[in-house]
């Protein structure tokens, strides 16, 4: 079971997508476990084919527990579990990877299990079901091959006796999240030396270039001025290399790649910040639609679980939220979160006259094991800088 997040404690099998002897590969998506916080989809970490499936679905395990075990490429079977083997290598486990999750002590062992017949639920009858509370494993299908669909969740909503218990087990739900979501905080403060950093940036230039550069294209190509702000943080966290990584037992770990994690309120109450891969390399196009397609994804509950467990800085933007500044808590094992606030017109001094100017507040909570103030600012103007250059971004 890999850890998601530092608020994930232990997570309930939902789905198995495969069956002992079918292939699998790197990336490729093996069964749905239910957080706390959403239905978050597990990704192989390696190429194999499955031999067992260690837990049922239904049951709850600890962060560490092993799910299920593979055999590595050219492996054969033929060799019982626990028996060493001259030819063979132990059978490969699924379990996260030790770099992308907290580290936790592994589970007790278990005993395979009949694998469970995949029931077929197309992914819009599964966003649905999470948005109405309904348990699409109780709904009859009426699709091909007993298919759920949207009509047969519909009808499943419409027949509920009350709305009472879907309202009680929302609140639950949202109530568990809070809890989450407050030990993790908890023990950010309590271990991670906080220090934070604010700076003003002048708006104006890349504000006045996105506008042009959307005047051009359709409305659902059009980039928001927080695609701008999220490439600016990733380009400046690949060069000040202290503020993307994650604080270990063993000290600071540098990430390999800058992986930013997107702070995203959900409709019901809570808060996820999953991980959009390798920002530096995209361009603003291919972010916008990252992020439109992530923002859906989380509010629909079905986050993937590298998502979750990857991002290896974060930023929050309350400016929609009409705050002129945020100050954030770090998501341990991060070590740094980048804030923004409104953008909003204020007097400056601006090239040695007085003017008004639109500008957004920016700030930095980073932990001092890893950093100290004078690379916090240096970052932070590094930031600034970049949104100074817009058409930089563009690449």
């Amino acid at each position: 079971m890999p850890a998601l997040g530092s608020d994930m404690d232990e997570g309930t099998l939902q789905e198995w997508l495969v069956q002992p002897g079918d292939p699998v590969t790197r990336g490729q998506v093996v069964a749905v476990v239910e957080t706390t916080k959403a239905a978050v989809e597990i990704e192989c970490w390696r190429d194999g084919t499955v031999q067992d499936l260690l837990v049922p679905v239904g049951e709850t395990v600890q962060v560490g527990t092993a799910l299920a075990v593979l055999l590595e490429p050219g492996e054969t079977a033929g060799t019982p579990r626990g028996e060493a083997s001259p030819t063979a290598a132990a059978p490969a486990v699924i379990e996260p990877e030790p770099t992308r999750a907290s580290e936790k002590p592994p589970g007790p062992p278990r005993t395979a299990s009949t694998p469970h017949r995949r029931r077929w639920v197309s992914p819009a009858a599964r966003r649905l079901a999470t948005s109405l509370n309904v348990d699409v494993d109780a709904v009859a299908g009426t699709g091909p091959q007993g298919a759920v669909t949207i009509v047969d969740v519909e009808h499943a909503a419409a027949s509920a006796p009350s709305e009472k218990p879907r309202a009680a087990a929302a609140a639950d739900r949202a109530a568990q999240m809070r809890r989450s979501i407050a030990a993790a905080m908890s023990r950010s403060k309590r271990e991670i030396p906080h220090y934070y950093l604010a700076d003003e940036i002048l708006m104006e230039r890349a504000l006045n270039w996105l506008t042009e550069r959307n005047a051009q294209r359709p409305i659902t190509e059009r980039v928001l001025p927080a695609v701008l702000q999220l490439k600016a943080v990733a380009v400046a966290a690949q060069r000040f290399g202290e503020f993307n990584g994650f604080w270990r037992e063993r000290g600071y770990e540098p990430a390999s790649a800058v992986h930013v994690g997107v702070a995203i309120a959900l409709r019901g109450g809570g808060l996820v910040a999953p991980a959009i891969h390798n920002v530096p390399e995209k361009d603003l196009d291919e972010l916008m639609a990252n992020l439109t397609d992530l923002v859906a994804r989380a509010r629909a509950g079905t986050l993937r679980s590298s998502e979750m467990s990857d991002p290896s800085i974060t930023i929050t933007n309350l400016g929609d939220q009409g705050v002129d500044a945020v100050f954030g808590v770090i998501y341990p094992p991060q070590v740094a979160l980048v804030g923004f606030g409104k953008p909003a017109q204020r007097v400056r001094a601006v090239d040695g006259g007085i003017r008004i100017s639109t500008t957004v507040q920016s700030s930095l909570a980073a932990d001092h094991r890893a950093s100290d103030g004078h690379r916090g600012a240096l970052f932070l103007a590094a930031i600034n800088k970049l949104l100074q250059q817009p058409d930089e971004l563009e690449k």
